[in-house]
């Protein structure tokens, strides 16, 4: 008996080694570097929020303040009158960040399908740092400080960053087909988490200084990556004369590893289904609408499952080195230090993930497992005790679980959801996709960090962590029925396997 096409696996790795050029090697460092420094600015926030709650309150409150220093000029210069509602206005300004980079997700990921991808990016990567210059450096130098400065700064600094993750996944999913995406991704998407450990490690170490430092060196360093962005980014194989991802796919060895995942096949559809789709390519692509983004199967239910798995890595994000410092009270320098295990947890967690999806060529049902972990590894941290190596080991598992997820979403499933059978040909779908997910995702984010404050405040940290195993069973029940359908696909495929042999 014939194996029908989709039952006809190829190794992940095959069609991706055969067409690697170095200007692969370039994009996949480019774009994983643009928002590693995108991501260490971010991260610089959250990194100096004990010094800067310090800087916002009385004198008489805080013992990080030289004595020496006027209490007049002192006074003049606080902001809140007491910690508590300086760690409630970080928190609104992280609410602030993340809705306006949700709101503009959804805009740069329909301008990056109508633009230059390059150019958005490279504006967005050296706007933000000027405008993370302004807020932690210049107004640190001028002794400025104004609450609602701060916040229309950091509503313009989450329209600027939100510029990057749809042109760079837009970008990968240009270069990169269904052959080992999500090993490529599940790898690269360890963007974001590089970027972590490298605003941690630039924010530890200038932190003795001042935290306007620390805003100074990574906003220095982003400005520096846009400017070569702009100058060495290639956005699509086009500009280079290389034929565009499903040019030369017809029947070629690697048919059926290039299949999109998020088709509406149920295993056994007829191959004339890519002689209409090769028609199609031949026609010059246009970029996808809003709502017909919208529209494409599992892009609803994944940006829903995102919103709240987002919600709960951010969380992670924003104020993992701030519970360090206030649960155990650990030395600002080390928490932010010892916070890079979640990172690597996360790294290690979206490669492995994204390869055995690779392998199965189906992502829910691995999402979903690594999610019950999840629950689980998050009810064990929510107990660490307070010694710093088994913190740090229980805190990485988290990050592999959440983490893992986390990038799979965002970057591999995304891409898969960007290119599948509606709008096979057109890589202008991509980047809109990509705003949808993310920014949906985003605006959870942007609940959940007011909400962790506000729990923290009235309920303490263990409500934090029972809050975040609520979001992360909520994230498996929005994909419930992906995860349904896509079981019942391996299972039909094993069924047929088994006759044909």
């Amino acid at each position: 008996m014939a194996v029908p096409g989709s039952l006809r696996r190829q190794p992940a790795s095959r069609g991706l080694v055969s067409h690697c050029t170095h200007h692969h090697i370039v994009v996949f460092l480019l774009t994983f570097f643009s928002y590693s420094l995108l991501h260490a600015s971010r991260k610089t926030f959250s990194n100096v929020k004990v010094s800067i709650s310090s800087q916002w309150t009385p004198f008489c409150l805080n013992g990080t303040t030289s004595e020496l220093r006027p209490y007049e000029l002192w006074n003049s210069s606080h902001l809140f009158p007491n910690a508590e509602e300086a760690t409630l206005f970080l928190g609104t300004l992280d609410t602030i960040f993340l809705f306006s980079y949700a709101v503009g997700l959804f805009v740069s990921g329909i301008v990056g399908d109508r633009l230059n991808l390059r150019w958005v990016l490279s504006f967005g990567m050296c706007s933000s740092a000027l405008v993370e210059f302004f807020f932690g450096t210049l107004t640190e130098w001028l002794h400025f400080y104004n609450k609602w400065f701060y916040c229309c700064l950091w509503v313009v600094n989450g329209l600027l960053q939100s510029t990057g993750w749809p042109c760079v996944v837009a970008v990968m999913g240009s270069w990169f087909g269904k052959a080992g995406r999500g090993f490529v991704f599940g790898l690269w998407s360890a963007c974001a988490s590089v970027g972590n450990i490298l605003g941690a490690f630039l924010a530890s170490c200038v932190l003795k200084y001042g935290y306007e430092y620390a805003f100074l060196v990574t906003a220095s360093v982003q400005f520096a990556g846009g400017v070569i962005v702009f100058f060495g980014l290639l956005t699509s194989p086009k500009e280079v004369g290389l034929p565009e991802l499903g040019a030369d796919e017809e029947g070629s060895a690697e048919e059926d590893a290039n299949r999109p995942l998020m088709g509406d096949d149920d295993g056994d559809d007829d191959d004339a289904n890519y002689s209409i789709q090769a028609a199609d390519t031949e026609s010059q692509p246009k970029a996808i609408g809003f709502f017909q983004a919208c529209c494409l199967p599992g892009v609803v239910l994944y940006s829903l499952a995102y919103a709240c798995l987002k919600m709960v890595n951010y969380s992670f994000f924003f104020w993992l080195p701030f519970y360090l410092s206030n649960n155990f009270g650990w030395k600002e320098a080390e928490a932010d230090q010892l916070s890079i295990w979640y990172d690597v947890g996360g790294i290690i967690g979206g490669t492995i993930q994204g390869l055995i999806s690779d392998v199965l060529q189906k992502r829910a049902p691995v999402l979903a497992i690594s999610l019950l972990f999840a629950v689980g590894s998050l009810f064990g941290y929510s107990r660490s005790p307070n010694s710093k190596p088994i913190n740090a080991v229980i805190m990485a598992i988290a990050g592999f679980f959440i983490g893992g997820p986390s990038n799979m979403i965002g970057s591999a499933i995304s891409a898969d959801l960007g290119r599948q059978d509606l709008v096979r040909g057109s890589s202008e779908a991509l980047a809109t996709v990509t705003g949808i997910v993310d920014g949906t995702g985003s605006i959870g984010a942007a609940v959940g960090q007011y909400l962790v404050s506000l729990i923290q405040e009235n309920l303490g940290w263990m409500w934090v962590f029972y809050f975040f195993i609520l979001m992360t069973s909520s994230t498996i029940l929005f994909i419930s029925p992906l995860i349904v359908r896509e079981i019942r696909l391996l299972l039909h495929e094993r069924r047929l396997r088994m006759l044909a042999e």
